[in-house]
């Protein structure tokens, strides 16, 4: 079917994890970072600038990839990767700096969509969803590496971490060596239905855009809120950073199964599910005393996002012809860091964090609802 190697695979992977990183780098040493670059006052912008700047210029960077292709597209990404990462060292001001951030999410649209068409050009059906959740997995794990590896370096100095961002040539080189310029021409199922008995295409991509916003609020708001919660509890930063990034490694373990368990489901059936799992996270996240309850409420919140974000992905690549799919997959994109650029917005709320994890949960708990209905309704269609 695919005659990518397993080091060509590797490296898409390799690929998928920039997505990730290019805010979270920064997040550990956030307030030596923002000091040395004179933006000491808006620091959490340095974190959601890029997720802006993905917003304002995906749809360009999918009128791009459509035009140009996705392998001449992903070269350009990763080269400009790391050099508008790496550049922002030798900046100093709020206006240079935060165009630097802007500039840089604008890149990493650039690389998410074309990482994920050149996936679809290797990869079909039931292959591609399984590589797809590797995709999210890498994602994920991403996370968790360089948030571990940002905090290191800063550790030894503020500068550091930013190096990390020429990790993106490293990846480029692999690209080059080891993923042909050329993908095969693969038999594109005539039905979206043949990746699983249960796949009844029953979210439109209008609709996949909006639950992939959803998703990512979702997710997004327990990284926001659960620092500033556990902090009034009591708890150290040490353990708040091992909550999160335990969040981050139940999701990568969540979207190994994606592959096993949407031909038994369905897809819109197992997102429900993943909203029934953030609302169960929120409901422990209320909790927020009790180290044990936030356990299982990261644990909950890991399998919504697992079971979620890569199958979203996925479902736009199914649903997109090869013509258009780079256009969709920038949308997609948007959506994912319009979800989580939506997040910041939580600093400002003046409710206290037990009832904004409550509305948290209400919102999740009737997004479950309506995709449930919207399955049955379905079923009775069919």
């Amino acid at each position: 079917m695919n005659n990518l190697s397993q080091l060509g695979s590797y490296t898409l992977l390799c690929i998928a994890s920039l997505t990730i990183m290019v805010g979270s780098l920064v997040a550990p040493g956030l307030l030596s970072i923002s000091s040395a670059l004179g933006v000491a006052d808006h620091a959490s912008w340095l974190i959601t600038l890029p997720a802006l700047g993905a917003i304002l210029f995906a749809p360009l960077a999918g009128k791009l990839i459509d035009k140009y292709g996705a392998y001449p597209s992903l070269v350009v990404g990763l080269i400009l990767y790391g050099a508008v990462g790496a550049a922002v060292f030798w900046l100093h001001g709020s206006a240079l700096v935060f165009l630097n951030r802007i500039l840089l999410g604008a890149v990493t649209a650039l690389v998410m969509a074309s990482g994920t068409v050149l996936i679809s050009q290797w990869y079909v059906a039931s292959a591609r969803l399984a590589m797809i959740a590797k995709q999210g997995m890498a994602i994920e794990l991403g996370g968790v590496i360089f948030l571990f590896l940002g905090g290191q370096f800063a550790a030894i100095h503020w500068g550091l971490p930013l190096s990390l961002y020429l990790i993106a040539w490293l990846f480029l080189a692999m690209l080059l060596m080891w993923v042909p310029k050329h993908a095969p021409t693969l038999i594109e199922p005539t039905d979206s239905s043949t990746t699983a008995p249960h796949s009844r295409n029953g979210l439109p991509l209008k609709g996949v855009y909006i639950v992939t916003l959803l998703a990512m609020a979702t997710f997004f708001s327990a990284f926001i809120l659960l620092p500033k919660s556990m902090t009034a509890h009591g708890f150290t930063e040490q353990v708040i950073g091992y909550l999160l990034a335990f969040i981050s490694l139940i999701a990568v373990v969540t979207a190994h199964f994606i592959p096993k368990v949407v031909p038994r489901i369905g897809e819109v059936k197992l997102l429900a599910i993943a909203f029934v799992a953030y609302a169960l996270a929120y409901l422990c996240f209320s909790y927020s005393h009790e180290l044990m309850v936030l356990v299982l409420g990261a644990i909950f919140s890991g399998i919504g996002f697992g079971f979620s974000i890569p199958l979203l992905n996925h479902l736009t690549v199914q649903k997109s012809p090869a013509s258009v799919r780079g256009r969709n997959l920038s949308y997609f994109t948007m959506a994912v860091f319009s979800g989580q650029f939506l997040t910041s917005f939580m600093e400002f709320l003046s409710s206290g964090i037990t009832t904004i994890f409550i509305f948290c949960l209400l919102t999740a708990s009737t997004i479950a609802a309506a995709l449930f209905i919207s399955e049955k309704r379905l079923q009775r269609t069919t």
